[in-house]
C-alpha cells in the first residue's frame, strides 16, 4: 500500500512539474485569473489517486494535463486576440492619475485607501501627489510611475562616469566546482588554481562562492 502510494506521488509530482514547465516562467504573484484557476484545479484533481488507492492513476492526471493544454490554448488565443485578451484577461485600471486618486476605478477595482497607501509604501513614495500614475496591472500588481522632479538623480543626470562590472557568473557555490560557468567566462581550471591559491586555498571545497564579472572582478568568500 505505502509503495503504491509512494509510486503514484512520485509519477504525479514529476508529471506536474512537465506540465508547469511547458506554461512558461513566471512567478506566483503575477499568475493571470485563468491560470490561478487552472492551479488550484490541477491540485485538486491530481489529489484524486493519492486519496483514492481505488482509483486509477490516469484519474488524476488526465484532468490536469487538459488543464493544462487549455491554459495554453488560452494563451495562444489571448496572443494572437486583442478582444479574447480584454476579456479573459481585463485592463490595467489606473487608480493615480497626475497626482489624483480615481475614485470611480477604486471603486471598481475595490480598492480601499489604505491598501494604496500601502502598495505605495512599498514602493518608497510616501505621497500620492508625488504619483503621475499608479496602474493596478491584470496580474494584481499595482505599478507606480512618479513624477520626473521625485525620481532618484540618476549618474548620467550628474555627467559622471560609473564602472561597469558587467555580468556576474557563479564559478564556484558553497564547495562545488561549476565547470560550465568556467567556460562560459573562458577560463580553464588551472587559472582557477592559481586564483585559489593567491587566496589561500587549495580546492574549491574551501571555497562558500566565486563570482566573476566581465569587468574583470571576483567577489571571493571562504567556507565558514
Amino acid at each position: 500500500m505505502m509503495l503504491v502510494l509512494l509510486y503514484r506521488t512520485v509519477i504525479i509530482f514529476f508529471t506536474l512539474l512537465i506540465l508547469m514547465r511547458l506554461l512558461g516562467k513566471r512567478q506566483m504573484g503575477e499568475l493571470e485569473l485563468s491560470e490561478l484557476i487552472v492551479s488550484i484545479l490541477v491540485a485538486d484533481v491530481s489529489a484524486i489517486p493519492l486519496q483514492d488507492l481505488s482509483q486509477p492513476i490516469w484519474s488524476g492526471l488526465v484532468p490536469a494535463a487538459t488543464l493544462f493544454f487549455c491554459e495554453l490554448a488560452m494563451a495562444w488565443l489571448t496572443m494572437k486576440s486583442v478582444p479574447i485578451r480584454s476579456l479573459l484577461c481585463g485592463r490595467p485600471c489606473f487608480l493615480i492619475v497626475e497626482g489624483m486618486i480615481r475614485q470611480d476605478e477604486m471603486r471598481k477595482c475595490r480598492f480601499t485607501v489604505d491598501e494604496l497607501m500601502e502598495e505605495l509604501r512599498s514602493r518608497d513614495v510616501t505621497d500620492p501627489a508625488a504619483v503621475k500614475y499608479a496602474v493596478l496591472e491584470t496580474d494584481g500588481l499595482l505599478n507606480v510611475i512618479v513624477y520626473p522632479d521625485q525620481r532618484p538623480v540618476t549618474v548620467k543626470q550628474l555627467g559622471l562616469s560609473c564602472e561597469d562590472d558587467g555580468y556576474a557568473t557563479v564559478i564556484i557555490e558553497d564547495g562545488a566546482l561549476l565547470r560550465r560557468n568556467l567556460a562560459v567566462i573562458g577560463r580553464d581550471e588551472a587559472w582557477l588554481a592559481r586564483e585559489l591559491r593567491r587566496r589561500g586555498c587549495a580546492s574549491p571545497r574551501e571555497v562558500y562562492a566565486m563570482i566573476c564579472y566581465d569587468g574583470g572582478k571576483t567577489y571571493f568568500q571562504k567556507k565558514d
